[in-house]
């Protein structure tokens, strides 16, 4: 329509003017005289004014004759029920419970180191040794004097048996091989402690004490054991999901770092909420075949809480709210061609995934909504329909 008005106006304007009149124009500018051209300008502003306001006279009367320049023109589209699947987004960071320091046991010299870094080992591997200090000398003379105690204590046993000699003969030899099995014991518990072996299958993620160094008990750090096979996501939940994020929850896992995406569940949910942040934690265990997931890397997590087979969705740029805070839209009645009414509905809607908004209640499957246009219709006013959305 402006463009028909742009081209009467210009045809106005040189019927106005004339073809005599464009040629004086140019008569004009020759002369070079100030005075005649700025005269000349003033007589085509006059021009251009007069046709300009009789425009806007026939534009308005246009729109009192044709009732079409007064429908609103709108697009709309059809509701369709579609698998609706909502996420809860987190951030989780990966943990391992086979991910600990090994500290020394022993007070002494850390005489051996048999591993290196990213050495792959075994559960009860040895690893290093501490000197014992001569504690293996001391074992073996106790031994002695313990097999000593021991057929001390044999001989006064058939003896008593056969009622010769005092039962507190007996009763001492068998005390002190008693107490000489018990100190063994004790110095070989001692002496076990001198050799550190792997807690676990894993891999030695750092060799923290040099050979030669003196370590002390659960003070000095030896080496740090990783095992990246039991890999879990740990993230807090807000409490209002307790009762949708549960075991068996499926997961989807983003690693951003790594561009890598993998499907998991839900492996375990606390019942204890955090009185700070009203939380609660959650474990997804993730599949680390190719050992590239590393413990304490961050991972965005989508966790599906809720799931509705038959969701009408609609885009939330459509929906308004009226004074009683009733979230409605507008669909197409008595539709005709192309041409319809406009019909407030209102709606209950749930929950959100990206853009669009799960409606509860309201809507019909096959519900023509209108789009593009529906903040500047009213409940039924006639409609035009420009395009039909699928």
């Amino acid at each position: 329509m402006k463009h028909i008005y742009s081209l009467l106006f210009l045809a106005l304007l040189i019927s106005s003017c004339g073809g005599d009149k464009a040629k004086s124009v140019e008569d004009i500018i020759a002369t070079d005289n100030l005075e005649l051209i700025r005269k000349k300008k003033t007589e085509l502003d006059a021009s251009a004014q007069e046709i300009s306001s009789q425009l806007k006279q026939l534009e308005a009367k246009i729109k009192v004759l044709d009732p079409l320049e007064k429908i609103p023109l709108i697009t709309t589209f059809k509701a369709k029920e579609a698998v609706f699947t909502h996420y809860v987004e987190l951030q989780g960071s990966v943990s391992t419970k086979q991910n600990i320091v090994i500290y020394a046991e022993f007070s002494g010299v850390l005489s051996s180191v048999y591993v290196k870094e990213g050495q792959r080992v075994n559960k009860g591997q040895i690893l290093a040794r501490i000197d014992d200090g001569g504690l293996n000398q001391q074992l073996a003379q106790l031994k002695i004097q313990t097999a000593l105690a021991k057929t001390t204590f044999e001989r006064q046993e058939r003896l008593w048996k056969q009622k010769i000699g005092s039962e507190i003969q007996y009763l001492q030899a068998k005390a002190t091989y008693e107490g000489q099995e018990q100190a063994v014991n004790q110095l070989q518990n001692q002496i076990a402690k001198t050799v550190v072996r792997a807690p676990f299958t894993g891999t030695i993620d750092d060799v923290i004490t040099e050979q030669g160094s003196v370590v002390s008990p659960g003070q000095s750090a030896l080496f740090r054991i990783v095992n990246l096979q039991d890999m879990y996501i740990e993230s807090d939940v807000p409490e209002r999901y307790i009762s949708e994020v549960v075991p068996g929850k499926d997961v989807m896992v983003d690693f951003v770092v790594l561009n890598k995406q993998i499907n998991a569940k839900v492996r375990q949910a606390g019942n204890f909420i955090n009185p700070a942040n009203r939380t609660f934690k959650v474990e997804v265990g993730i599949d680390n075949t190719d050992k590239s997931i590393k413990p304490n890397l961050t991972a965005k997590l989508k966790i599906n809480d809720y799931t509705n087979d038959k969701a009408i969705l609609i885009p939330q740029s459509i929906i308004s709210e009226n004074a009683n805070g009733e979230q409605y839209v507008y669909t197409i009645s008595d539709k005709v061609e192309n041409k319809g009414k406009a019909k407030r509905v209102i709606i209950e809607t749930g929950k959100t995934q990206g853009d669009f908004i799960e409606v509860l209640s309201g809507l019909e499957n096959g519900s023509e909504i209108v789009n593009e246009g529906a903040r500047s219709v009213k409940d039924g006013q006639d409609v035009k329909i420009l395009v039909q959305q699928s």
